[in-house]
């Protein structure tokens, strides 16, 4: 135990591109408020998540712009994420069935990004972000940094002559330190101790897994799955697709006083590639779970600001509609408000618990919420395993 204490403790050795990429980082100087680093909306305090409950972070040149969706944590969703081209989504399409041919994998809400450093690239060039105006604006500052000197050193010393490559190597660097730094993907939460057999759960929590599971019931392990890998890995609880949920329209973001603004996900207005397929409109990646007990935010609009709430809505949505959307000028509730009436048929009305009727029971009490809501908990990081909680090695049973 105290070896693998010391090693938990140990600081990470990075490779040279992974050190430069963890001062850029937490550079806010690479902004063009000088106020706004990556770390600002991935707080490493927060689960690599939002700092704070705003439904989207605050940005731009002057640090009042508003972005258009909740930020997504960086933990877990580096290391693994199976990342498909285009080609290989169709191939794998061919092979669903024909409700679940939408691409898979990538990074974002939307999936458009194949690698971590396009992922990275996109907010210091966001206007609502870091808001470099173009290239040259943001060589220029990383000319500028403390660490050029080193830059030059581990890129060469003409780097910053061609501003394409000097990018495309700061973008491996910060894509390095997320993959290297072993804060982004710990495994230290009592869900993993849980697995390695290392403590049991209480007796709310296994319930909470329970529902959880149960395929008549929340259902949620079917696109957040909680087994390990057949390698004996821990789940990353998500199964890397996408789905249409029909979350409510949220009045918190600035682009919805557009009326005839819509974020539809895998078909827009961030990605275009697949906007001619109709079918995929209102879906969004189905995230990992993993600390999200710990989040302020919810949802890829961040409609919701508790993990309760997210919960009621997901297993009340249909039983009580009028309590998450508004009612139209009929009077009618306006249920799925958030995409255009004629794209509302792609929200997933099939899957349990997603198929109730207005009146039925929802397949979730308040005690159900607390309970799945108290097993979620289990999925933080940093949990503390005392000595005195540890039990002989066993696995629990599947």
């Amino acid at each position: 135990m105290a070896a693998a204490t010391a090693a938990a403790d140990a600081k990470p050795v990075y490779s040279d591109a992974a050190a430069l990429g963890k001062l850029m980082f937490f550079d806010a100087s690479l902004s063009a408020s000088g106020k706004m680093s990556c770390a600002s909306c991935h707080s490493p305090s927060h689960a690599y998540g939002p700092p704070n409950g705003l439904a989207a972070q605050l940005g731009g040149p002057d640090m009042r712009s508003q972005g258009t969706r909740a930020v997504p944590s960086l933990r877990y969703v580096l290391n693994r994420t199976p990342v498909w081209s285009h080609a290989q989504a169709a191939s794998l399409s061919e092979r669903l069935s024909e409700t679940d041919n939408a691409p898979v994998g990538g990074f974002g809400w939307d999936g458009r990004f194949n690698h971590l450093h396009d992922q990275a690239s996109f907010p210091l060039f966001n206007p609502d972000e870091m808001a470099n105006k173009d290239p040259a604006a943001l060589v220029d500052r990383l000319q500028r940094a403390p660490y050029a000197a080193r830059f030059k050193e581990v890129f060469g010393q003409n780097i910053f002559v061609d501003r394409t490559k000097a990018i495309a190597q700061a973008m491996y660097a910060i894509e390095r330190f997320e993959l290297e730094d072993p804060s982004f993907h710990p495994y230290t939460s009592k869900f993993d101790y849980y697995l390695d057999g290392k403590l049991q759960l209480t007796e709310q929590e296994l319930r909470g897994k329970k529902l959880f599971d149960s395929p008549t019931g929340g259902n949620c392990a079917s696109c957040h799955i909680d087994q390990s890998g057949v390698d004996g890995s821990h789940p990353l609880f998500t199964d890397f697709n996408f789905q249409a949920l029909g979350v409510p329209r949220n009045p918190e973001l600035r682009a919805n006083a557009n009326p005839a603004y819509f974020d539809m996900g895998l078909c827009g207005p961030l990605r275009t590639d697949q906007a001619s397929d109709k079918s995929n409109c209102g879906l969004f990646k189905s995230v990992s779970l993993r600390n999200t007990a710990t989040r302020q935010v919810f949802f890829h609009n961040g409609r919701f600001h508790t993990l309760k709430d997210a919960l009621r809505f997901y297993v009340q949505r249909d039983t009580n509609p009028a309590r998450w959307y508004p009612k139209d000028a009929r009077g009618k509730v306006d249920k799925f408000n958030d995409l255009p009436v004629a794209l509302r048929a792609n929200v997933d009305t099939t899957d349990e618990p997603l198929t109730r009727k207005a009146g039925e029971r929802p397949v979730w009490s308040e005690r159900d919420i607390d309970d799945v809501a108290a097993f979620l908990t289990t999925l933080n990081d940093g949990y503390v395993l005392k000595s005195s909680t540890i039990r002989p090695a066993s696995k629990p049973s599947k």
